[in-house]
């Protein structure tokens, strides 16, 4: 009886370890998932960023010209 419990148990530890394992990596997907959309989010953020500058440098450009014309 000793020999099975032995048996036993070393085969509950192994079934507990690939558990704890999967566990694991399943985490890990799913920070490596969250990293890569916040990776996503910056990149996206940046663009927004430098359409804004655009934007705002062709209306800044428009006003200069519009006052240099009426002589102000």
């Amino acid at each position: 009886m000793t020999a099975f419990m032995v048996r036993a148990f070393g085969l509950g530890s192994i079934v507990a370890a690939i558990l704890l394992i999967v566990a694991l990596l399943k985490q890990l997907v799913v920070m490596f998932g969250f990293l890569l959309a916040l990776v996503k989010f910056a990149i996206i953020m940046a663009f927004v960023l430098v359409v804004v500058m655009i934007v705002l440098a062709i209306w800044s450009d428009r006003t200069r010209r519009r006052r240099e014309e009426q002589g102000l």
